[in-house]
């Protein structure tokens, strides 16, 4: 069988998680996410989607 490309989505930090909650900061960071406007590219899977929607306010997302 062949095998599937894998997608990614680029995850933008997009607003300081500074004045939030703990556990949003660490989800900032566990993203990879350390400054404003810093670009990552991750697996799209489930618990990535989890970490996106837990931060939607601070990120932008692009599929």
């Amino acid at each position: 069988m062949a095998e599937q490309a894998k997608k990614t989505v680029k995850i933008t930090l997009v607003r300081s998680a500074i004045g939030f909650d703990k556990s949003q900061k660490a989800t900032v960071q566990g993203m990879g996410l350390r400054k404003i406007r810093q670009t990552v590219e991750l697996l799209d899977t489930p618990e990535t989607r989890g970490m996106i929607h837990k931060v939607r306010h601070l990120v932008e997302v692009v599929e």
